[in-house]
């Protein structure tokens, strides 16, 4: 359940001879269960792949799998969380939870079970009455994740979630990613143009190219935090100080400075 599979992946946006190729030659196979966060330099493709697997974007060439199934339209297998919040202003946390819910037509009691079990995972049980304006940014995207999850999907597609929140609200998300990846794990799909989440979020992190955008280098973090039981420290500013990170942080920053060095010629 939940495995992802580029197969050799090739994207052309416009006419075949006169439009631009977005994607060349991608592969990558990603586990059940396993998180990995898409980096590269902008324009490379990063939020195509994502929206290929979500079913909003067709391939040119090569195919995009989901349980061993070819990808042809979005499906109630996969979720997407996108960096805006897109919630709908006039109904309350619990009825922005419960939208997906009722467009699947799932019986009240068992609508409502669900709900109230997402909202104590996301600990939102004291804003369940609340409206997205009364709510902080973390908090919204706190409220677009629960309605991701709530679905049980086995793919969970997030797109630079926490791109539009300041720094510190960002570090708490990211936090509470960790938990709930500990808690309830989805196979993830993270795409980010920050080193350091991806890092401290992901299993393992895929370095795009520049455009025509391919995998470039495919890097374990999964080995390294366990061995070093990164999962003891607390906060992310413990596990950030780490010989570890630092250097895993450095190797990934150093390939996307390659490509960002290229792209400016």
């Amino acid at each position: 359940m939940g495995a992802i599979r580029f197969d050799n992946v090739g994207k052309v946006f416009g006419r075949a001879n006169s439009g631009f190729a977005a994607l060349e030659a991608v592969d990558l196979d990603i586990r059940e269960r396993e998180f990995v966060a898409i980096v590269g330099p902008s324009g490379c493709g990063k939020t195509t792949c994502l929206r290929m697997v979500a079913g909003f974007e067709s391939v040119s060439s090569g195919r995009v799998l989901v349980n061993d199934r070819v990808v042809k339209a979005p499906g109630s297998d996969r979720a997407v969380v996108f960096q805006q919040f897109a919630l709908f202003p006039w109904k309350t946390v619990r009825q922005n939870i419960e939208f997906g819910l009722r467009n699947k037509r799932t019986p009240r009691d068992e609508r409502n079970e669900l709900v109230d079990d997402v909202l104590k995972l996301m600990t939102l049980e004291s804003h369940r009455d609340a409206y997205p304006h009364q709510l902080s940014g973390g908090m919204q995207q706190r409220v677009a994740i629960a309605r991701a999850y709530v679905l049980d999907p086995d793919v969970l597609l997030m797109d630079e979630p926490f791109g539009a929140l300041d720094a510190q609200t960002r570090v708490v998300m990211q936090e509470e990613l960790v938990r709930l990846a500990r808690i309830n794990p989805r196979t993830v799909l993270f795409i980010t143009h920050a080193v350091e989440e991806a890092v401290y979020l992901a299993d393992r992190v895929a370095i795009m190219s520049r455009r025509p955008g391919t995998i470039k280098e495919v890097i374990d973090v999964k080995t390294v935090r366990t061995s070093e039981d990164w999962d003891g420290f607390e906060k992310i500013e413990d596990v950030m100080d780490l010989e570890s990170f630092v250097h895993l942080r450095t190797r990934i920053w150093k390939s996307l400075r390659e490509e960002k060095v290229a792209v400016d010629g």
